[in-house]
């Protein structure tokens, strides 16, 4: 499994939530409150040096209010720059 860190998919996923973020009006100051993190971990994660899990993205969803299928079904439709063994 190729590394996911910085991979077509995760620049992606980074730029819908910033793109996301910016369009509910919300700086990265105004998130990190809301979800109780620090300004500099919202910053990481959309920087891209920072992964998302589940929960997190989940949570990042409703805080932002944006539909998290939405925002996956786009992911999804990257293609991986290496083809999967299976």
């Amino acid at each position: 499994m190729q590394k996911t860190l910085r991979s077509p998919r995760h620049v992606r996923l980074v730029q819908l939530i910033v793109d996301k973020r910016k369009e509910a009006g919300l700086s990265q100051a105004d998130l990190a409150k809301a979800i109780d993190r620090y300004q500099s971990v919202v910053a990481a994660i959309e920087s891209g040096g920072r992964r998302i899990d589940v929960v997190e993205f989940l949570d990042l969803a409703e805080t932002i209010d944006f539909d998290p299928h939405e925002v996956l079904s786009q992911v999804m439709s990257v293609r991986n720059t290496k083809a999967r063994n299976r």
